[in-house]
């Protein structure tokens, strides 16, 4: 039996299996940092080698601390790799960097400013391009062709309907512009007109303009030379119409109002075509009112369904006809009260209105054609039918000299669907002016489909209501594009000199003498890109002739050194001024002196002439059009 000495010495003995154990014959290859290499080859559990392969007791630390396996790992969702904080701005800096570091980037300060020069040359060139190409005026319209024809019809314009309708054929065989006013038309009633300037509550200076000029002007109320006192106009009325004013100027606006009592705020905010328009015509259909018919007319007013709606009137303005005033110092209680107006007309505070003339035109479109039933018997007189008993001693036509009134209210009439203004490429009336019969606008403030087309061009909203109306086909498009017009220094296709009915009449005279002198029609240039061939499309480039502006072009005195009353005369379309030039052997005073008076200019008629100017976008502007139109002699020295 041996001892513990000799048992050490037999376990380390040179005998053993472990000194017997051959060396390996290269050194190990390297092992992973969790494998410890064993040291001996051990009979005990505790020398046995540790292993990742191994597991329970004979893992190694690497396994027995807890760390996750890989066949334990939670799968993570398919994204794409994590962008740092910063990524985009590294990205651009990058990006920068490589430009300005290009062989083609300029360094130098001169190739730096040619470039920054071609850039702005290339921007401008591409805005002006996009505005040419959006904008659809292109071209000065013939206004002398507008002047020189009828228009050819009132019924609604098909929605395929060509933009331009100016057929050369039809102007050639077209019958004679019918003269205005009608030989009847005193005999007629006159028309109740409401007019809304629409305004907002920084343009007090404009409303103080329009107030001293064409809303109280006695040429702009009462027509030219003599006038008729105020008797045309005497159911005719202004009022300016906005929206709430800003916090800044609604002092200023409340204080105006409580001096000038002529001004409506609408419960909306200030706004041009997001439903300003609407809300007027839904305010007017319950809150407007105009003055009744303070005398007796050969043919008395018709009887419409809205005749007999009145209310008594408790603010009259200053610029108010001179008989409601006159009404009014009567006293409160013997006061007539007013009555609903025939028509609503929305303006533009850039326009410039002469209001003898617009009620000239409603008047007249009031009546016209209208079929009215009395005693079961007709009678006709000058386009306007009307039905009444034969003549008699109690009623007589009105075409007599020796007349007897009819009685008033004997006349029964179905309301009037008017739509009139500015026809614009047979699409809707302009914006700067038009005006709907109260039927019309009574109907657009009840009805429900509008009140979600109230957004976008105003103008064109409101043609959209005309055709939605359940008579839409016999709603009358009453178009006049002769005498509405935009400023002389706009340069606008609309625009040309300020014009009258003398030279209006001189117009139609060179249209008439075109056609008698056309001979090789190929060779005369169009206006549009059609040729005289093109007989639905193409007009003359004469026709769209002013002798005053030019489309496109900024205007200039004809010569310098013009006194203020030159250059008024100046603005005259067809004045012997607008044609003057370096090279003319007239001088300025000659063409004063030549220069036609305001009776010959109306060709001694009293209407006729310009309804509404527009574009008037600057005061000076403004006050031309009053010293062109408001004023000046009734007669010269020489062109009486």
């Amino acid at each position: 039996m041996l001892d513990s000495t000799d048992q050490l010495s037999v376990g380390t003995s040179p005998n053993s299996s472990a000194m017997n154990t051959p060396l390996p014959s290269r050194t190990p290859s390297p092992l992973p940092p969790f494998y410890s290499a064993p040291s001996s080859a051990s009979d005990t559990d505790s020398d046995e080698p540790g292993s990742p392969l191994l597991l329970g007791p004979y893992s190694s630390t690497y396994l027995r601390e807890g760390q996750p396996r890989w066949w334990h790992l939670p799968q993570r969702t398919r994204r794409g790799p994590r962008r740092p904080a910063g990524w985009g701005y590294r990205s651009m800096v990058r990006v920068l960097r490589r430009v300005f570091r290009h062989p083609f980037f300029p360094k130098h300060p001169s190739t730096i400013l040619l470039s920054l020069l071609f850039f702005t040359v290339l921007a401008l060139s591409i805005t002006f391009l996009l505005i040419h190409l959006l904008n659809p005026d292109k071209e000065p319209l013939p206004w002398r062709a507008y002047c020189t024809m009828p228009e050819p019809s009132t019924d609604p314009p098909p929605l395929n309907a060509h933009p331009t309708f100016l057929n050369i054929s039809t102007v050639e065989s077209a019958p004679p512009m019918p003269p205005f006013p009608p030989s009847n038309f005193e005999a007629l009633p006159p028309a109740g007109v409401f007019v809304g300037v629409f305004s907002m509550d920084s343009s007090s200076e404009r409303r103080m303009l329009i107030r001293s000029t064409w809303a109280t002007h006695p040429r702009s109320r009462n027509g030219a030379g003599h006038g008729d006192g105020g008797v045309g106009t005497s159911r005719t009325i202004v009022r300016f119409i906005m929206g709430q004013p800003r916090k800044a100027w609604e002092r200023r606006v409340r204080v105006e109002m409580e001096e000038y009592k002529d001004i409506i705020i609408l419960p909306i905010p200030e706004n041009m075509n997001s439903g300003k328009t609407h809300t007027f015509f839904t305010w007017a259909a319950s809150m407007a009112w105009v003055p009744p018919l303070y005398f007796d007319t050969d043919i008395p007013l018709p009887n419409f369904s809205y005749s007999n709606a009145s209310s008594p009137m408790r603010f009259i303005a200053s610029h108010d006809p001179i008989h409601a005033r006159q009404d009014r110092a009567s006293g409160p209680s013997a006061a007539q009260e007013w009555v609903r107006p025939d028509f609503v007309v929305k303006v533009d505070d850039d326009s410039f209105v002469m209001l003898a003339e617009l009620e000239a035109r409603l008047r007249v479109a009031l009546h016209e054609n209208r079929t009215e039933q009395l005693r079961d018997k007709h009678w006709d007189n000058n386009d306007l039918t009307v039905v009444s008993s034969p003549p008699g001693p109690d009623l007589v036509t009105p075409s007599s000299r020796d007349v007897q009134r009819l009685p008033s209210g004997a006349l029964l009439a179905e309301d009037p669907l008017i739509y009139w203004g500015y026809l614009v490429k047979r699409r809707f009336m302009a914006g700067e002016l038009y005006a709907l019969s109260w039927s019309l606008v009574d109907w657009v403030s009840r009805e429900p489909a509008i009140k979600n087309l109230v957004r976008g061009a105003e103008d064109k909203q409101t043609a959209k209501w005309m055709r939605l109306h359940p008579r839409a086909a016999e709603v009358r498009w009453v178009a006049e594009r002769c005498w509405i017009y935009d400023h002389p220094r706009s340069g606008t296709v609309y625009s040309h000199g300020f014009l009258f009915p003398s030279e209006a009449a001189r117009a139609r005279e060179g249209v008439r003498a075109f056609f008698d002198r056309k001979s090789e029609p190929t060779n005369l240039p169009t206006t549009s890109a059609q040729n005289w061939y093109d007989k639905d499309w193409g007009a003359p480039a004469e026709w769209a002739v002013s002798s005053v502006s030019k489309f496109g072009t900024r205007y200039s005195l004809p010569i310098p050194n013009l006194t203020i009353p030159q250059s008024i005369e100046a603005l005259v379309e067809g004045s012997d001024m607008s044609r003057l030039s370096e090279a003319s052997v007239w001088s300025a005073e000659d063409a004063w002196q030549l220069r036609e008076g305001q009776r010959r200019r109306y060709n001694g008629q009293r209407l006729g002439g310009t309804i509404v100017v527009h574009f008037v976008k600057k005061h000076m502007w403004f006050f031309e059009t009053v010293l062109a139109l408001l004023e000046g002699e009734e007669e010269t020295a020489v062109g009486t």
